[in-house]
């Protein structure tokens, strides 16, 4: 994925802010590295319990998605292996998802090649986006794409170096005004669409929608693939009036 990355691209922010820490840890607070930007990890008011979409065995409710020249997808030891092929090469999940207010949650590991080992394909309302992590040479985490610009282009942009044969857990969380993407609990966008055409970028990814992870001329693996609903339950009123 060749482009000019131009002016908008940062580091990913660290998750430590050393001022609050201290201000906090002096009224006896105690501040652990990813509370500050990390936000709530494990539970979600209101929101349902983590759904497996990946069982660990087969490809049962996914299908290896049909770009030209794409690797042989395997399932081996827990993960999705996803062998480097000519371009792209990715799984897309077959049975209904949420469009708006879900999270979703992949760890994704690199383990041979120099660009982006987690194209994540998802669903905002009635359109699409993809999150690229690792694009562009390895570094580029952002989203493709915003009001036409690529994940390279927009304010999402944002570096950060990526080992090899390492898992890294990504987690994705859409409402009908924000996307937000944490990295090791590490929050790296937050990002209002409020106003904002929300698109993909043009070309062979779009096989990846509604919801798919892709490759992009690298050898990666997936395990840990789920989601689970933000929507509001409302338990019926069973009091007597």
């Amino acid at each position: 994925m060749k482009t000019n990355l131009g002016s908008t691209a940062r580091a990913c922010p660290v998750s430590v802010v050393i001022v609050l820490a201290v201000a906090l840890s002096a009224h006896g607070l105690v501040v652990r590295a990813g509370d500050v930007l990390s936000g709530p990890t494990n539970s979600t008011s209101g929101g349902a319990s983590w759904k497996p979409l990946f069982d660990g065995r087969t490809l049962e409710g996914w299908k290896v998605t049909g770009f030209a020249g794409h690797g042989e997808v395997e399932v081996r030891d827990g993960r999705i292996l996803l062998p480097m092929g000519a371009m792209l090469t990715g799984v897309g999940y077959t049975n209904p998802l949420p469009k708006t207010d879900y999270e979703v949650s992949v760890d994704a590991m690199k383990i041979q090649g120099s660009d982006f080992f987690c194209g994540l394909t998802f669903p905002v309302g009635d359109a699409f986006c993809s999150l690229i992590v690792g694009g562009w040479g390895g570094g580029v985490v952002g989203l493709s794409s915003l009001d036409g610009h690529d994940a390279s282009e927009n304010e999402t942009a944002c570096y950060r170096s990526f080992e090899s044969n390492r898992w890294y857990k990504i987690r994705l969380r859409v409402t009908s005004k924000r996307i937000e993407v944490w990295i090791d609990e590490e929050r790296v966008i937050d990002q209002s669409i409020v106003g904002r055409r929300v698109s993909l970028r043009g070309g062979e990814i779009e096989q990846s929608a509604p919801f798919g992870i892709a490759t992009y001329q690298v050898s990666g693996a997936l395990r840990e693939i789920k989601l689970r609903s933000l929507a509001l339950k409302l338990e019926p009123d069973t009091k007597t009036k």
